[in-house]
């Protein structure tokens, strides 16, 4: 005799993301007085890392983005410098991933502009860029770094056309891609890279998502699905899966994962709501969570995906009355560690002319670092250079600890060698798993010992004060807070004696 599951029956799955929480800035760390652009492109129109956020802004006369320093909160200056020197709309910017002061734009201007941002506040605007691609025949609207490969850069436009350019040229001004690929037949509305770079997905106007071997330029697969309108496209880190966004065939907003070797049929598909904005998907590699947010929504839907179906497991939403039109996420390397905080969004709130950041949070009691909940991510050290992943060289990114201490959290520039025998060379980054079998064990010795330093330090500067440390209780931050505690002062000052 045979048993079947009761379908109704709730099966519980545990997690350790389960009770993951969202929480805003306050309004002193927001970004206030910011022109956000009006432009009705579908795009995230902002970009973030650990130095800079980036974003476009609304002009006249041309385009321009903002490029602001991330610890410089509160209101802007009016005429704070702008990035202006396209002659239409800005419609996306990104980071170099791997370069943390440069950045690359494109434009209704059918141009795409690769910009060195100064590591100074910036004193006037920027008007010349460093470098110029001019192959696309109508206006750019998307542009992606590869993730793990220096120096290429993927434009597409309306023009139907992906082109893949190589900036590791003396020359200022580009106008033949290295590669360019033609066969699709409308806009292309989203591309994402798997892990390695080596495959490209697309999801096109024509509701079709297409896997692509970017340097061959070969269509791989293909799929078409009635009962799923695809929009954006991504890839999920190493799970051989991707996931999508899009409208089901009753126009109710929909999420659907596909098994990478086969784009037939769905994994999974599944009905958010009857709202008419995009969905933005946003996959965090190195917790397996999906993040989900819609254009001219205040929420923020997040997932957990595993192997085994069903792959889509909904944990939490975040909810605000604040509706977004745009978003831009920090890189890992950028996150508060000692907070718990595995995410970061940055929302664009253009009725208040406002950017928001909003943390997503993993409870914990303990203030030590939380190494579960932190593996070992994708660093700022490229795997490849141009020319060797052109000639067909995969390799993963190269991977770099949070922990504090361990490594540098940036991409500045390396300080200049000095020719002393006796300098011993300091440990930047780590390399993958195989190569690095020393280095986590002696980065993680000489964590514990300046850890036992510190609390050392701390041990003797510690004071007790009415029998309470001075150090555990913080200053208050309402009214409400300073009229308990000068009430207890008072008392206390009552009950000492003479």
């Amino acid at each position: 005799m045979t048993i079947t599951k009761m379908s109704w029956c709730p099966q519980y799955r545990s997690s350790k993301f389960r009770h993951v929480y969202g929480k805003a800035a306050s309004k002193e760390n927001c970004y206030d007085c910011v022109p956000i652009t009006q432009s009705v492109h579908d795009n995230h129109f902002c970009a973030v890392n650990p130095h800079f956020i980036a974003v476009v802004t609304e002009c006249a006369g041309g385009g321009a983005f903002l490029v602001i320093p991330v610890n410089q909160t509160g209101k802007l200056d009016p005429h704070y410098p702008r990035i202006c020197g396209h002659k239409g709309n800005v419609l996306d910017i990104k980071w170099n991933p791997f370069d943390d002061f440069v950045i690359a734009s494109c434009s209704e201007d059918a141009t795409v502009k690769v910009w060195n941002i100064p590591q100074h506040l910036l004193t006037q605007s920027i008007t010349n860029a460093q470098k110029v691609l001019l192959g696309h025949a109508r206006r750019v609207g998307l542009i992606e770094w590869h993730p793990t490969a220096s120096d290429i850069l993927f434009s597409t436009g309306y023009d139907y056309k992906i082109m893949i350019w190589n900036l590791n040229t003396k020359e200022s001004v580009l106008e033949a891609p290295v590669k360019t690929i033609s066969f699709h037949t409308d806009v292309i509305l989203s591309m994402s890279f798997n892990t390695d770079g080596s495959l490209l997905a697309t999801a096109c106007r024509d509701r079709k998502i297409r896997i692509i071997d970017p340097r061959a330029g070969t269509l791989l697969q293909e799929a078409s699905n009635k009962s799923h309108r695809v929009n954006k496209v991504l890839f999920l880190g190493n799970m051989k899966k991707l996931v999508s966004t899009g409208t089901s065939k009753w126009n109710n907003r929909q999420i659907a994962i596909w098994d990478e070797g086969d784009l037939s049929v769905p994994l999974v598909e599944e009905d958010i709501d009857g709202s008419s904005g995009l969905l933005f998907p946003f996959y965090d590699a190195d917790t397996h969570m999906l993040y989900v947010l819609g254009k001219g929504d205040g929420n923020i839907r997040y997932y957990e995906i595993s192997m085994e179906k069903p792959c889509l497991h909904y944990l939490m939403e975040y909810r605000s009355p604040l509706p977004q039109k745009g978003i831009g996420t920090m890189p890992k390397r950028g996150l508060d560690v000692s907070s718990c905080e595995i995410f970061r969004f940055y929302k664009l709130i253009p009725v208040k002319s406002l950017i928001e950041p909003v943390s997503m949070i993993v409870p914990r009691r303990s203030e030590s670092y939380q190494e579960d909940i932190y593996p070992l991510t994708a660093g700022v050290q490229p795997a490849l250079t141009a020319e060797e992943w052109l000639n067909g060289v995969n390799k993963g990114p190269v991977l770099m600890s949070l922990r504090p201490g361990s490594v540098i959290l940036n991409s500045l520039p390396p300080p200049p060698e000095e020719s002393s025998p006796e300098a011993p060379e300091p440990v930047l980054y780590w390399s993958r798993m195989t190569k690095t079998t020393e280095k986590p064990s002696r980065i993680q010795e000489k964590w514990r010992n300046r850890r036992a330093e510190e609390r050392g330090q701390e041990d003797k500067k510690m004071g007790l004060s009415n029998g309470f440390d001075v150090f555990e209780c913080p200053p208050p931050k309402t009214e409400n807070e300073v009229w308990w505690q000068s009430r207890f002062r008072h008392e206390d000052d009552q009950l000492k004696p003479g």
